[in-house]
């Protein structure tokens, strides 16, 4: 689904991505791990083309980033790790906006909404203005955002960040739902979550990526029962 090779992003001087390549398999739940300024985001933004890279490159569905955006962010829904989202707008209002800007068809419209209300668990929100949602909520809205148009590939960058315990469970919950039919990339601070969700793991530090296999995998390897203990052996150096 995803090919990336050699993908480097220079800031000035800062080199925040350095050579990074990984693939990421129809089906699969993948979880990008790493320190703050790890690089995450950057590889997320490249990816969905609001950065491009210094150099090397990243096919989408046998899409190229460097001349076929616009077919790639078709395949793509992508939420930031503070979700753009108008506020002031009832939570109904604001997915038919969404849906009208992805061009679905009037008569596939509703019905589209009430699947992801359904599937993000917003239906006792949707007369609701944002503002007046949890964080919890918000988030789901956020996801129900990027799921608009059913895309084949869902990006998640820190989609659990700032939520307490049960909005933690119920959104992992959701996303793993999504996972059953999407492709997925997320990332997350949550080491436990990550270990109970995902199916592959890659850990990216200093703009490298210092691990890329299941959790399994990475146990037997570093010799290391515990991801906790795997996690700061691998971002050795890069802990604030």
């Amino acid at each position: 689904m995803i090919k990336i090779k050699n993908l480097t992003k220079y800031y000035g001087d800062l080199c925040a991505v350095d050579h990074v390549s990984f693939d990421v398999k129809k089906g699969e739940i993948l979880a990008l791990l790493g320190p703050n300024g790890a690089g995450k985001t950057t590889i997320y933004r490249i990816i969905t083309g609001y950065l491009r890279p210094t150099s090397g490159s990243v096919e989408v569905m046998n899409y190229d980033i460097h001349n076929h955006m616009i077919e790639i962010k078709s395949k793509i829904g992508y939420l930031p790790e503070s979700a753009p989202i108008y506020k002031d707008m009832l939570v109904y209002d604001y997915l038919d906006f969404v849906a009208n800007i992805r061009g679905i068809q009037k008569e596939k419209k509703i019905g589209h909404i009430k699947e992801l209300s359904n599937l993000c668990e917003l239906n006792e929100v949707m007369h609701m203005n944002i503002d007046e949602l949890s964080k919890g909520y918000r988030q789901r809205v956020g996801i129900a955002h990027a799921l608009m148009g059913n895309p084949e590939i869902l990006i998640l960058d820190e989609p659990t960040a700032g939520l307490d315990p049960n909005q933690i469970v119920e959104t992992r919950e959701i996303i793993k739902r999504i996972g059953k039919k999407k492709t997925i990339i997320y990332s997350t601070h949550i080491l436990s979550e990550a270990e109970s969700t995902c199916d592959r793991i890659v850990i990216i530090n200093e703009g490298k990526i210092v691990a890329d296999d299941s959790l399994d995998g990475l146990r037997e390897s570093l010799k290391e029962d515990s991801f906790e203990d795997i996690f700061m052996k691998l971002t050795k150096g890069n802990q604030k």
